[in-house]
């Protein structure tokens, strides 16, 4: 059942506007996904996890969700494809495979680390090289349309053709005049009838591997045209929310745009959404500085960066105490706060079912329900709900001293709104089972360190009992000495 109104911040209209899909009760939304020639960075997860959270909570609001996310495998070229190299064939050399060996490779990785995040998959995820022929058409009915011209059997969008009646800018908000007048003419770019024109086409190389047959040459689509052939293809000519990272506003949706509204003579998208970037220690991830991090170094710990190694539930439980929207840095000290903030979360979520309920409730429970939902339905904004969630805490501690009372329906809704938002809606996870685990290893360890230091004191050793216990003391383990032998606990 549908809780309340779902208010989405469109990048279009620069505003929160009201959410009305265009068939009833039913959803279209497509993402665009990797270009699969490395190990996929954290900052991609970030927009990936972000879109699982608005599909999450589609589905949760009792939508049925199309969500197609692509896998970019070919034409995704450095500065429209005019200077510069497929990133794929690039790798394919360097690597010596060829370029669908790549593709594989990091296919994989990439629904790998999904799957260590538990993001849902996407309904559809199709491929630019599965879908040549929609893209062909497209750019035959663009030419058809008097929008895109050939030349050396390569064919390019006018942009200044399209501009005359269409508003070429208007996602990204620059204006066509500032374009022109900023933009330097590169001889590479001869072929185009002004510099702001991009490639539907490009004729390949002679050294070019990845190529298919086409009215104008062998060669491969433009990165642009992919994502409104699959998305035209699987959602209609006009569906409700677009999503990608906010590098992509230009120049890549805003071509989108374009194609679209030249081929179909409508505007592609009700919603356009866009997550913001990662930083890392207060700097762009950036592999040429070194200043980055891969998924599994940031699980595994063997990375030079950060103090220790994070689950992927606790890195995503920490994303998503940022609004998706706003800018998030990693730190060692920002995963540790949230790393306990999670725990102690989980913590009272586990103690709810052994809470003693009353006839009547002190605690306004539905209240705090309809304060979920309604940092939820106001874009999608994960931080004011952990902070929420985080009620529970307080809750159950309340609870517990007696200080508060809960009727037994009141807990049930309390109990169940709890496990949709966590698990549902983030999709996180509950790593007890793991976590004792962890937990029984770190305490053997503890107990046997005690032994050692009693039988140190034994012997008279103080030096070595004293340094068992400052060297545990400065690692946050703090022995007690008590009647009944040594305990220790965890700060």
């Amino acid at each position: 059942m549908k809780q309340h109104e779902l208010f989405i911040y469109n990048s279009l209209s620069k505003k929160k506007e009201k959410f009305t899909p265009i068939h009833k009760d039913a959803v279209g939304m497509y993402v665009c996904g990797p270009t699969v020639y490395s190990n996929v960075h954290l900052g991609n997860c970030r927009t990936f996890l972000s879109f699982d959270l608005v599909f999450r909570y589609l589905k949760h609001l009792g939508y049925k969700v199309r969500y197609v996310r692509n896998i970019t495998d070919a034409g995704h070229l450095e500065n429209d494809g005019e200077s510069g190299d497929d990133p794929i064939l690039k790798k394919a050399r360097i690597e010596q495979l060829e370029p669908m060996e790549v593709v594989q490779k990091y296919t994989v990785d990439f629904h790998t680390i999904m799957a260590k995040f538990n993001a849902l998959p996407p309904s559809i995820e199709p491929t630019a090289t599965g879908h040549i022929y929609e893209q062909i058409h497209i750019v035959e009915k663009i030419i058809e349309e008097g929008f895109a011209y050939e030349k050396n059997g390569s064919v390019y969008f006018d942009v200044l053709k399209f501009n005359e009646t269409n508003n070429y800018g208007k996602l990204s908000g620059r204006q066509l005049e500032d374009m022109i007048s900023n933009t330097r003419e590169l001889a590479a770019q001869s072929d185009k009838k002004n510099p702001q024109d991009f490639a539907l086409w490009k004729k390949a190389e002679p050294q070019h591997i990845m190529r298919w047959p086409s009215p104008w040459s062998e060669g491969f689509p433009g990165w642009h045209l992919e994502c409104t052939a699959m998305s035209t293809k699987y959602l209609g000519n006009q569906f409700d929310i677009h999503g990608g990272g906010m590098d992509l506003k230009f120049p890549h949706h805003e071509c989108e745009i374009a194609q679209a509204e030249a081929c179909n003579h409508t505007s592609p998208v009700n919603y356009w959404m866009h997550a913001n970037m990662l930083t890392l220690n207060g700097k762009k991830m950036s592999k040429s500085t070194g200043n980055y991090i891969l998924p599994n170094e940031m699980f595994t710990g063997e990375n030079d960066i950060l103090s220790k190694p994070f689950s992927p539930t606790v890195t995503k439980f920490f994303m998503y105490q940022a609004h998706y929207r706003s800018i998030l840095d990693f730190s060692s000290e920002a995963l540790e706060a949230s790393e306990k903030g999670f725990n102690k979360l989980m913590d009272a979520y586990r103690m709810l079912p052994e809470l003693n309920t009353s006839e009547k409730s002190s605690i306004a429970v539905e209240n705090w329900r309809n304060a979920c939902y309604d940092a939820m339905n106001d874009d999608f904004n994960s931080p004011i709900l952990i902070a929420n969630l985080f009620e529970i805490v307080k809750f159950v501690n309340l609870l517990k001293d007696g200080k508060e009372t809960i009727s037994k329906e009141d807990l049930v809704l309390l109990k169940q709104t709890t496990h949709d938002f966590l698990f549902d809606v983030l999709g996180l996870e509950d790593n007890v089972s793991e976590s004792s685990q962890d937990e029984e290893k770190l305490s053997a360890a503890i107990e046997l360190l005690i032994q050692l230091r009693n039988t140190a004191r034994a012997n008279k050793d103080f030096a070595m009992s004293d340094k068992i216990r400052d060297e545990l003391s400065a690692k946050g383990i703090q022995l007690k000495d008590g009647k009944d032998g040594t305990t220790f606990s965890l700060n």
